[in-house]
């Protein structure tokens, strides 16, 4: 009987590591063959802080890049399905930058919160994170804008509720 436990216990443990396994390649798309993915193009940026520090909390101030690029223009590897969100919470992953956000599930619907720990309200209460696609604000979910091959895809931190980087209030 013990004997039957104990193979069963790691038969379990085998099958954890191997199911384990075949999800952390799961968004990691660096195995797959060169026809399978396309580019886009990934920056996020401050910059708009670097002229209104004195808004910003004081403990924040380290956190603020010298020239606001947090994660300069960088062309990145997107699939077919894949959203902004995918893409940010990916690179952001795999460039050892905090990202913080809340899901939605009912309405698929992901929300960035923070991007290296600069939170939306940090430099008052109409600053947050804003995504634009090739120079346009789509004004729904980051999770719920799917990708093109050559998307220009920008996270830009803004003050005013969008209207300073060109939003308008959304």
């Amino acid at each position: 009987m013990r004997k039957h436990k104990i193979k069963m216990i790691a038969l379990l443990i085998v099958l954890v590591m191997l199911v384990g396994g075949c999800f952390s390649a799961v968004g990691d798309e660096s195995f797959l063959p060169e026809e399978d993915y396309f580019i886009v193009t990934l920056s996020v940026r401050v910059d708009t802080l670097l002229g209104s520090m004195n808004i910003l909390d004081r403990e924040k101030h380290e956190l603020v890049p010298d020239d606001g690029m947090i994660f300069p223009a960088t062309d990145v590897r997107a699939v077919e399905g894949d959203s902004v969100f995918d893409v940010l919470q990916r690179e952001m992953r795999h460039a050892g930058i905090h990202l913080a956000f809340r899901v939605t599930p009912f309405i698929d619907s992901a929300y960035v919160e923070a991007i290296n720990n600069i939170y939306e309200f940090d430099a008052g209460e109409l600053s947050g994170w804003k995504y634009i696609v090739n120079s346009e604000f789509p004004g729904i979910s980051s999770s719920q804008y799917y990708l093109s091959p050559g998307d220009i895809i920008e996270w830009v931190y803004s003050i005013d509720l969008g209207r300073d980087i060109g939003a308008g209030s959304w």
